[in-house]
């Protein structure tokens, strides 16, 4: 019943250690895992089934980790409808756990975010809809915690979490109203100084904003170790629990018989009292950055060495398609202090970012985008052509070396003392600049390659994209930057035309072709065609024509042939050349009674 893309085999779970790779995949909604070498991805080592270790559908979010004792938890959907969130420990030497089953109240629609096992705990990052809430729907983001040597409870919580517990993020922007930012999207552990930074957003239906804060470990203890939030009955309030409970944690669980301790009564405190009374408080007032009209999606940071200072660097992809460089620090002057914001698509073009990761080895930041993989260097330095570039981006990679006179990373630098950072303040935002062009200069005489015509004599004249130039991204200047005038141009003749029809039919005539100076014409000073623009020639000197046939001039009359009573005179002619001359030879005149009568035989 489900499309043929559903039923594709997406990768939900990828985990690597030194020696393997562990791959989860929806597998046509019957989810496979599959153990390889890391050396040698075709060396399959073990297939086991997929379910509660990774979703059915591949719309289904989950998150998972592995220990190094082998165990691993997993936060998914155990069931084909996806209606039985749980976070489940296999595989390992422990016992397999999980979450209560179809209990709302431990788990209530959770957005799974990340895991993390650290210490004697494994962390998990959510979000889900707030059951302590009265009043209507609200998604809260969590923090939830397991011990990883909990073995279960005996007839109560049997093959369930005994440790399981839960407590409210808080990410907010201070005021007399605070504004908070209810909705975690992602998350990033510095192991190397015990913080979790979290990147939360409003809701999808409300206005777009977008908040990044961080949480150090000792603060989600604190919580942890703080009185729970309970309820009554179905229909009471949730409040703090006043009278002295026992918190369960896992040190009450020796190495000799874990579990062992637990009592009827505990077990009962364990299946109730699960959710933290105190909120985990962020390490600043205020989030280190906070942008509206945008929702942020991942995050990575990087430790810089700066010149006086370790410096957090965060990488925020948007919405947009774009990755937001910023400083994560406390320091009021450079609160919400972004760097640059890098454009990877091509202009009008959005497409969400799916991951970032940083890898170290290579100074690279890798961005995951929907069908491909984008790769940007984390150090830029040779970007800042001048100093007062290099310093104004108050970049913490980079920094002006006075003896090389260029941008570099401190390890590049030639020696530290001549080495210049100045990171007292953020650099100026909204800087962008479009680049426009500055007046002409005066026209010059310049000459000119067409590759047609050849080098030719020309005015030229240019101008400079220079007013303003273009800045932090900024549009280059449309338009041409040089333009040629008053080429001086040869003329050439264009081809001979065909000759012309000849002007006799017979005996020795003549016959013409013509050519034209227009190819091209000569124009500002190029020389005219040389040579003549028309050809003669004589034709029909072969053809002799034949005599012309013409008569003779009549001759004189005749005397009439009678003295009287009536005569003829006459005259002839003859025909010259010929005797097929048109007309009569003879004419006669003939006279009756005084009247004449001219007649002409045929």
């Amino acid at each position: 019943g489900k499309t043929e893309i559903e039923c594709q085999n997406y990768i939900r779970v990828l985990l690597v250690n030194k020696t393997e790779v562990m791959t989860c995949g929806t597998n046509a909604f019957q989810p496979l895992c599959i153990t390889r070498e890391v050396g040698n991805m075709s060396s399959v080592l073990e297939r086991i089934n997929g379910v509660a270790r990774c979703p059915y559908d591949p719309r289904h979010n989950s998150t998972a980790v592995v220990t190094e004792s082998g165990e691993l938890y997993a936060a998914t959907v155990i069931d084909f409808s996806g209606r039985d969130p749980v976070i489940y420990r296999s595989l390992g030497g422990m016992p397999p756990l999980r979450t209560a089953q179809y209990n709302s109240k431990w788990l209530n629609e959770p957005h799974f975010i990340s895991a993390y096992d650290i210490g004697l705990f494994t962390f998990f990052f959510l979000r889900e809809n707030a059951v302590e809430h009265d009043c209507g729907k609200t998604v809260y983001s969590r923090v939830a915690r397991v011990c990883k040597n909990d073995i279960g409870g005996r007839f109560l919580l049997e093959d369930t979490w005994t440790t399981f517990m839960k407590a409210r993020l808080n990410c907010s922007r201070s005021g007399e109203i605070p504004f908070y930012y209810n909705e975690l999207q992602s998350t990033f552990y510095l192991p190397e100084q015990d913080l979790i930074y979290g990147i939360f957003t409003t809701n999808v239906n409300s206005i777009a904003a977008s908040a990044v804060c961080a949480f150090n470990l000792s603060a989600i203890t604190q919580a942890f170790n703080g009185p729970f939030r309970s309820q009554e009955n179905p229909r009471s309030t949730w409040l703090p629990t006043t009278n002295p409970i026992h918190n369960f944690q896992c040190g009450t669980i020796d190495d000799e018989g874990p579990n062992e301790g637990l009592t009827e009564r505990s077990l009962q405190d364990a299946q109730r009292l699960y959710l933290m009374n105190d909120v985990v408080q962020p390490e600043s007032v205020d989030p280190l950055v906070m942008q509206d009209d945008v929702r942020f999606s991942n995050l990575v940071v990087d430790i810089v060495q700066g010149m006086d200072t370790l410096y957090h660097v965060m990488y925020i992809s948007t919405e947009y398609g774009t990755i937001l460089k910023a400083l994560a620090t406390p320091n009021k002057n450079l609160q919400g202090c972004y760097l640059e914001e890098m454009e990877l698509l091509p202009t009008g073009v959005r497409e969400p970012i799916l991951s970032l990761q940083i890898l170290h080895s290579d100074r690279s930041l890798f961005i995951g985008l929907n069908n491909r993989v984008l790769k940007i260097p984390l150090e830029r330095c040779s970007t800042y052509k001048n100093e007062m570039l290099c310093l104004e981006a108050r970049d913490p990679y980079c920094g002006w070396d006075f003896r090389q006179r260029r941008c570099t990373t401190l390890e590049d630098s030639s020696n530290m003392s001549q080495w210049k950072q100045n990171i007292t303040v953020c650099p100026l935002r909204n800087q962008t600049t479009n680049g426009g062009f500055g007046t002409w200069a005066p026209w010059q005489p310049c000459n000119n390659d067409d590759g047609v015509d050849g080098v030719s004599s020309c005015l030229c004249r240019s101008r400079s994209c220079d007013s303003p130039a273009p800045r932090c991204g900024g549009k280059n200047c449309e338009g041409p930057s040089i333009e040629v005038s008053n080429c001086s141009r040869n003329g050439g003749w264009t081809p001979w035309s065909s000759w012309g029809q000849c002007s006799t039919t017979c005996g020795t005539g003549f016959e013409l072709r013509q050519r034209s100076c227009n190819n091209p014409s000569p124009r500002h000073g190029g020389r005219v065609c040389v040579g003549p623009s028309r050809e003669e020639r004589f034709c029909n000197e072969g053809v002799s024509c034949p005599q012309p046939i013409f008569w003779s001039p009549w001759g004189s009359w005749t005397k009439c042939s009678t003295a009287c009573g009536g005569g003829v005179h006459s005259r002839v002619r003859t025909c010259e050349n010929g005797n097929s001359c048109p007309g009569c030879a003879l004419t006669n005149i003939s006279k009756t009674n005084g009247t004449e009568f001219h007649q002409t035989p045929q």
